[in-house]
């Protein structure tokens, strides 16, 4: 039987913030290596249909990783993650942004403040995400864009992963 991974999406309009809870039946390495791993990235971080392809990745205080999300007609959905903090296997923080293919932001669009934290869970890795906008509006902007089911999405694309993969990140 299928743990129950609990998935919590909890929207705070006063602070712009949306808190984020996910569980996930690996250890805390391996689910750190799939956040921070460019070519595992590529493999779950899209919502199904889309895929992601990376065009830079530098996992590392002050690097970057500039991506598009790719809808079956072909359509890019750019976008980049700036580090500001990383602790290896515990957390990092970074800066997301909407971009165009160059890397460089769009400023019609909201780009937010992510934390990302790892602890050991009785079933495996906790992933909790706080990501802070600018604004209610900008919040509200992402929300109608349906980064809930996006994120609920891709997130279950991470558990089809995991249980592809061994301890070291390599498929079974």
């Amino acid at each position: 039987m299928k743990p129950d991974l609990k998935f919590r999406f909890l929207t705070d309009t006063t602070t712009h913030t949306l808190r984020i809870r996910r569980e996930f039946a690996a250890g805390r390495a391996l689910v750190w290596d799939c956040y921070t791993k460019s070519e595992l990235l590529e493999k779950w971080f899209a919502p199904t249909p889309l895929v992601t392809k990376t065009t830079h990745m530098d996992f590392s205080e002050g690097g970057y990783w500039h991506y598009a999300m790719v809808d079956p007609e072909g359509t890019h959905y750019w976008g980049r993650m700036d580090y500001r903090a990383i602790e290896p296997v515990d957390r990092y923080s970074s800066v997301d942004s909407f971009t165009d293919e160059t890397g460089t932001p769009n400023p019609d669009m909201p780009s937010a403040d992510w934390d990302v934290t790892f602890e050991d869970a009785e079933i495996g890795t906790l992933v909790s995400t706080t990501v802070q906008y600018a604004s209610a509006e900008d919040l509200q902007k992402v929300i109608d864009m349906g980064m809930e089911a996006g994120l609920a999405s891709a997130l279950e694309n991470l558990d089809a992963l995991l249980a592809t993969l061994d301890s070291k990140g390599s498929a079974q």
